[in-house]
């Protein structure tokens, strides 16, 4: 069996938890291993329609091992919350393991989120506003608390303190807001740890046993490669890495181990928050793409906010593969665009008077113009094929089209929301 890194190539949103959830059928374990609440995966299975937000996709799978891994940004509240809702609705306790070495995300980081987006007004990077930014912040400041520290008093208190120091100068000089204290905070905190604490484990050691024991393995990324602090639309990006590269770090795992990186990819573009986007659409033609789109219409899962719709970005999308590392591509909505006689492409952009197909550094990509191509649309609903050589010529077309531009084999394409509609090539 081997290690599989399911990754997304653009913008986020591109269907990663249903690709997670139907992959974890076939696996042991599935493991977080970057971000935090801001995610947000839709699943649709016999239980209902769910948005994952911090669990892993494999939580409907009674046999599959679900793993925060110690990159995750950890809000306990948050991870508490989806898991009653899950117990709520009828589905079986999932196993759940937590590493000890995952850094948890504190009131104040949400508070500090929202602060902050709230400053910038017009200038703001489009934040969920679930404090992954400043999580990250003070993890890289070495001021973050990490989960075995919930369980030693004294040192909590002292790390909360030592965090807060510089904070409550900023709330009390650029926010107007009043201080907050270390010893409020810790009844929240530790109350939380205690009933986290049944999850608890060393996970690197958990998952490096499973890989010389041969079991199987999914690592489940967050949002896409434009979205990567070092490859993505800086600064329109988030606070960890978004690839294939940092999975193994943030699971524990050694980055030999890695030997398919399934890197999913929508049919056409969409995008939840600010930051240039080159193929985007307006007025009434996006806001019908957007009507058909996903499982319910194209809003953000975590937000709620309508996404930004675009036509298929042949440049951006072939970068996002190229960065990840793709070994294969899952297509996702194909069904989508049955509603259109002719689908247009972005083929290019045009930059300076040059078109090209390479993506450009992010001070430039506002200025790039799309190069659109149209091809045949099939008019025609395809939600309820299950073969490849069923599909009508065109939409066929469409599919080889895409993979020829992105020079990684097209596996699997999704034709609906639910589990079951996908075809294997």
């Amino acid at each position: 069996m081997t290690v599989t890194a399911i990754v997304g190539a653009n913008w986020g949103d591109e269907g990663k938890g249903k690709v997670t959830d139907a992959l974890a059928a076939e696996s042991n374990y599935v493991v977080r291993y970057q971000g935090g609440s801001n995610a947000g995966h839709t699943i649709i299975n016999g239980y209902g329609k769910f948005a994952l937000h911090l669990l892993p996709s494999g939580v409907f799978h009674p046999n599959v091992v679900n793993v925060i891994g110690p990159g995750v940004a950890l809000d306990m509240t948050a991870l508490l919350s989806e898991r009653d809702a899950l117990l709520a609705r009828g589905v079986p306790e999932p196993k759940l393991r937590i590493s000890d070495r995952a850094q948890v995300v504190m009131p104040y980081h949400r508070m500090f989120d929202e602060l902050e987006e709230e400053r910038l007004a017009d200038r703001k990077f489009g934040s969920t506003k679930s404090g992954i930014a400043p999580f990250y912040s003070d993890k890289y400041f070495k001021l973050g608390i990490q989960v075995a520290d919930l369980y030693q008093e004294a040192r909590l208190k002292s790390r909360i303190q030592a965090s807060l120091e510089a904070k409550n100068v900023l709330l009390t000089h650029l926010y107007n807001k009043p201080v907050l204290d270390a010893e409020a905070l810790l009844p929240q905190l530790l109350e939380e740890a205690e009933k986290i604490k049944p999850y608890l484990c060393n996970t690197t050691v958990l998952l490096q046993t499973a890989l010389q024991n041969g079991e199987s393995i999914l690592l489940e990324g967050q949002l896409g490669a434009l979205r990567d602090p070092d490859h993505g639309i800086y600064p329109y990006s988030t606070s960890s890495s978004t690839l294939a590269g940092f999975a193994a770090v943030g699971a524990g795992l050694p980055p030999s181990a890695i030997r398919h990186v399934v890197t999913v990819v929508k049919a056409y573009s969409s995008c939840v928050g600010a930051g240039p986007f080159v193929s985007e659409i307006r007025g009434n033609e996006a806001d019908e793409l957007r009507r058909r789109g996903g499982d319910a219409g194209e809003f953000g899962v975590k937000t709620g906010r309508p996404r930004r719709m675009g036509w298929f970005d042949v440049v951006a999308t072939r970068y996002g593969c190229a960065v990840q590392g793709a070994t294969e591509v899952v297509l996702t909505n194909l069904d989508v665009l049955g509603y259109l006689p002719e689908i247009p492409v972005c083929e290019a952009y045009e930059l300076d008077g040059v078109v090209s197909g390479h993506f450009p550094v992010s001070a430039r990509i506002d200025e790039a113009r799309p190069v659109l191509k149209s091809l045949p649309g099939w008019m025609s609903d395809i939600s309820g094929i299950r073969r490849f050589d069923e599909l009508p010529q065109q939409a066929r077309d469409y599919v080889l089209y895409i993979e020829r531009q992105l020079g990684v084999p097209i596996r699997r394409i999704s034709v609906g929301p639910n589990r079951e509609q996908m075809i294997e090539r």
